[in-house]
């Protein structure tokens, strides 16, 4: 997975980049939370692993921004904390996080969340795919709404985009539908 690291320490910063990559992830690693968001924006990584206390803009706040976006696809959060306790994991949760990993992180407890991440994200995208498949009559083409409702493909569309249709005949149609009205 191409995962996004925030770490303000540096040494913490090198150890967990090179976990990361020894596991076979892609790595982009950042100093600081700021960094982090600017580097979000232009790639919107699927995972993101952020300290707390970091300078600029924390790990929660650098989740607040994620969640508060219109992203193409979830980002899974993993907050790396040395805080405990119920009212710090109940202020991460509100924030948006997704999962915890106590400082420092023990390596094997970090890969299964990883692990965890992965399964989330390949559910989400599954879930997404079927989403987007239109129930469609095999004869007529017409699509079935959510009130069990029939209409055609172009009213089905245009309610739901910006989308307008002009019409024509292709190539086959012409062929096996007008010609043979045309010679009659």
């Amino acid at each position: 997975m191409d995962i996004l690291l925030a770490e303000d320490e540096a040494v913490s910063r090198v150890m967990l980049s090179a976990l990361l990559t020894g596991a076979g992830h892609k790595v982009r690693a950042v100093a600081n939370g700021q960094d982090a968001w600017d580097a979000w924006l232009l790639a919107e990584y699927r995972v993101v692993i952020s300290d707390w206390m970091m300078p600029d803009v924390d790990g929660l706040e650098l989740c607040r921004r994620i969640r508060a976006r219109r992203a193409r696809h979830y980002t899974y959060i993993i907050l790396l904390t040395a805080r405990s306790g119920t009212e710090d994991y109940l202020t991460a949760m509100q924030a948006g996080i997704d999962d915890f990993v106590t400082k420092p992180p023990v390596p094997s407890e970090l890969k299964a969340r990883l692990g965890v991440a992965e399964r989330i994200l390949g559910l989400r995208a599954e879930l997404t795919l079927l989403e987007g498949l239109l129930p469609i009559c095999s004869y007529c083409k017409r699509l079935r709404n959510d009130q069990n409702e029939w209409s055609s493909l172009e009213g089905y569309v245009e309610k739901r985009t910006n989308a307008q249709f002009s019409h024509g005949i292709c190539p086959d149609c012409y062929a096996e539908h007008v010609e043979p009205q045309l010679k009659s």
